[in-house]
């Protein structure tokens, strides 16, 4: 039984670490994309390195190892609700800091690249409660139009995963176990995120939806001889 754990455990990482927007951006446009905007290799990222197709096949993609992950652990120990949980964790983890993606920076040290989690994130929630796609989406699809930041949209689906696992627990509709990777998956996406939320905080992170839209709006019917 040991044996098996270890295994799942370890397969949800690297499933969760295939770096399809990567592959999908290399195939696509034969860039890497760790050398366009953010450097990240999620949604966001391909959308600008090879347009809304490469992107929308990135979320799928990204978020059906979640699903497989999940599958795969009910599969080989059926009925474990820890087992499902920590196999969606790990791939949250292999999203974010992929095997595939190594190198060795300036400093010297090993770093592993990836996206900033939030499809995978999704995929995990559906997983554990499949209705929740119902629930989560519309509101992150909310919070990109009209909030504007990628990076905020990201940690409002870990955000919005762990309200609907604590209402489901506190409602005895739900197990409680779920909300380990509520709030552990809100953790990791945060601490992912941690650059983004410093450059929110100084007016300079990017943005996208609405907000992009009338900043570009705003910036295009400025007096001529205005600094833009």
């Amino acid at each position: 039984m040991i044996a098996r754990v270890i295994f799942v455990l370890i397969l949800s990482y690297l499933i969760g670490s295939i770096p399809v927007g990567y592959l999908l951006v290399k195939l696509i446009k034969g860039v890497d994309v760790r050398k366009v905007g953010s450097g990240r290799v999620g949604t966001t990222n391909a959308v600008r390195a090879a347009g809304p197709i490469a992107g929308v096949f990135t979320a799928i993609l990204d978020a059906s190892k979640g699903i497989l992950v999940a599958y795969l652990a009910n599969l080989v120990l059926s009925g474990s609700i820890w087992m499902k949980v920590f196999a969606v964790i790990l791939a949250v983890v292999g999203q974010i800091f992929s095997i595939f993606l190594i190198e060795h920076g300036a400093d010297g040290k090993v770093h592993l690249h990836g996206g900033a989690g939030g499809a995978t994130t999704l995929g995990g929630a559906i997983a554990l409660w499949p209705v929740g796609l119902l629930i989560i989406l519309p509101f992150v699809v909310l919070v990109y139009i009209g909030v504007g930041y990628a990076s905020l949209t990201t940690i409002s689906i870990a955000f919005f995963s762990l309200v609907i696992f604590c209402y489901n627990a506190i409602l005895g509709t739900g197990p409680w176990q779920y909300l380990v990777y509520g709030f552990a998956t809100l953790a990791i996406v945060i601490y992912t995120l941690r650059p983004n939320l410093e450059r929110l905080m100084k007016g300079t992170e990017r943005t996208v939806g609405l907000r992009a839209y009338f900043q570009k709006r705003a910036q295009q019917t400025l007096p001529s001889g205005v600094k833009k």
